[in-house]
């Protein structure tokens, strides 16, 4: 049992902070209140110091791509073949990459990683927390969505392969979906009789979760037509999206806060690589957010490091976002994005017990991690 006394309590669920102790039991927040007395736990004394809920990413790759490794480590993008749902996060994560610790230290205690952007369809998301040395052990939830990509890094890496263009890549994945709904069609028409069953196709069967709404397609698009085709397609086919990167966002904002799905915006930090990030700006997720639209605010790590993402936060603030939008987009707004906000995300009773205590600002380069809390067991800094 701890028990986090004496510090200010930046829930995520409340704008105004509160002076209150914070009781954490087998893993758990048990109650949160003034002058808490349990004198079995063991006391952190936070006077003066900030409590904030772990910071949750919403999309990266770590684990994934090996830090300081090269080819070696490179095992989120599949170029081989450009339709992959079949292929699972969970296969190629690495739990001694030191991106994990790095991102634990900095207050990152859960994130979705999965496949990258090279494939029309990539394969599944599983969101982990950073501690572990067996993945199957580190799991907050699996699967937590289907990739796909629309946009230049499909046609860059399969334009000899099979993708010349955004239509193509459009219209891949609807192949894909098509050949899907009529996998599961004739699964059902079956009914019992074994020998009505389709021939197995691996493909197919992966895309069953998708189809049927119990993941949501997770879908790569920086500039504003390709997010529109991401819509197009979500419609047409009647699946839960949501929206990953949303570079060019800020230019279709009436639009986007009428579709009422989750948006995932980065990585903004760092430099206009591709045509695509042409209109890149830190602007975005607080335009975004001031409609009204879900937010959250991404690394896409290792393209900026994880353990930078309070600090994208801060830029964010910097360039207009309100300051409790912005601890939102990285606490339980991806928590939602990603479907494990019944488990972290905010600071209330009966969640993961998941917690970083700074002394100043998670938002300021000067703000100093003190302690990290996972699954209610103190990291070592």
């Amino acid at each position: 049992m701890i028990c986090i006394k004496n510090g200010t309590l930046h829930t995520a669920v409340s704008r105004e902070p509160m002076k209150a102790d914070l009781l954490i039991d087998n893993g758990k927040i048990v109650r949160i209140a003034e002058n808490i007395q349990e004198p079995d736990a063991q006391v952190i004394d936070a006077s003066g110091l900030n409590v904030y809920p772990g910071f949750v990413e919403a999309h990266c790759h770590i684990g994934l791509d090996g830090y300081g490794i090269g080819y070696e480590g490179h095992d989120y993008n599949e170029l081989n073949d450009p339709v992959t749902p079949q292929l699972r996060a969970i296969d190629g994560i690495n739990p001694f990459d030191p991106c994990l610790s790095m991102a634990a230290k900095a207050g990152v205690t859960s994130f979705a990683t999965g496949p990258g952007s090279s494939n029309a369809i990539g394969g599944t998301f599983v969101a982990i927390k950073p501690v572990g040395k067996r993945v199957d052990n580190m799991i907050v939830k699996y699967p937590v969505a289907m990739k796909c990509a629309f946009g230049e890094n499909p046609k860059r890496c399969y334009q000899n392969k099979g993708i010349s263009s955004r239509m193509t890549n459009a219209a891949m994945i609807r192949e894909a979906l098509d050949k899907a709904k009529l996998y599961e069609a004739k699964i059902e028409a079956a009914g019992d009789d074994a020998s009505k069953l389709p021939a197995y196709d691996q493909k197919s069967q992966a895309l069953l979760p998708l189809i049927n709404k119990e993941i949501p397609l997770k879908a790569h698009a920086h500039q504003a037509n390709d997010i529109c085709t991401a819509l197009r397609i979500a419609r047409e086919y009647d699946l839960d999206i949501t929206l990953e990167h949303v570079t060019e966002g800020h230019m279709i904002t009436e639009e986007l806060a009428k579709e009422n799905v989750p948006l995932a915006v980065g990585p903004t930090l760092g430099h206009a690589s591709k045509f695509e990030l042409q209109n890149k700006t830190w602007e975005t997720p607080g335009i975004l957010a001031k409609a009204g639209c879900h937010v959250s605010i991404i690394t896409d790590a290792p393209v900026i490091p994880l353990h930078y993402l309070p600090l994208c936060a801060g830029m964010a603030i910097k360039a207009g976002m309100d300051e409790y939008d912005a601890l939102r987009a990285i606490t339980i707004n991806p928590a939602e994005h990603i479907g494990i906000a019944d488990r972290v995300g905010s600071l209330e009773v009966g969640k993961d017990a998941d917690v970083v205590i700074l002394d100043g600002s998670p938002f300021s380069v000067e703000g100093k991690v003190c302690h990290v809390l996972i699954n209610g067991n103190e990291i070592e800094l």
